[in-house]
């Protein structure tokens, strides 16, 4: 499936104010530094495991290295990003959602969309990360082997959709 230009979206996750009104577009080259902030910041909170200094020593590398070779897509509300997917190939390498925007379904719908352009999908994530791996299993991914990642010496699951 193409991507369009910009996808219309709408959110339902009981609790919050559900996403609705934004959309899901192609990142641009201006768009990295704020997704390196909306990475930043969710990979502090969700892996309360890794020290922080591990995220803010490693945000250069995603802005310059990681982020310009992904695939990316963005989720904006009134021209304001709150999250991105960064898809490498059939590798959903990046999967991050504003914290404070969490559980609007911002997540689901980058995640639906990403799923709509790759027959197939893999990820890692941490096994520490209970939420995430939750949220995965939801989607329909499965559990198909640990490792350990070589970066953090943290078990990580490597999941795969279908």
């Amino acid at each position: 499936m193409q991507l369009q230009e910009s996808y219309r979206t709408g959110g339902n996750r009981p609790g919050r104010e559900p996403a609705g009104g934004g959309h899901i577009r192609r990142a641009v080259a201006k768009d990295i530094p704020a997704m390196v902030e909306i990475w930043l910041s969710a990979s502090i909170r969700a892996h309360n495991f890794i020290s922080s200094d591990f995220w803010h020593k490693n945000a250069g590398e995603m802005r310059d290295k990681y982020l310009p070779a992904s695939e990316n897509l963005v989720y904006c509300e009134n021209e304001r990003i709150l999250g991105f997917a960064a898809l490498q190939q059939n590798i959903l390498a990046a999967l991050f959602v504003t914290p404070d925007q969490q559980g609007r379904g911002i997540g689901s719908q980058l995640l639906n969309h990403a799923k709509q352009m790759r027959q197939t999908l893999s990820l890692t994530v941490y096994e520490a990360n209970s939420k995430a791996i939750e949220f995965y299993s939801k989607h329909g991914f499965k559990m198909m082997i640990a490792q350990k990642d070589p970066h953090t010496g943290h078990s990580e699951l490597l999941m795969s959709y279908p």
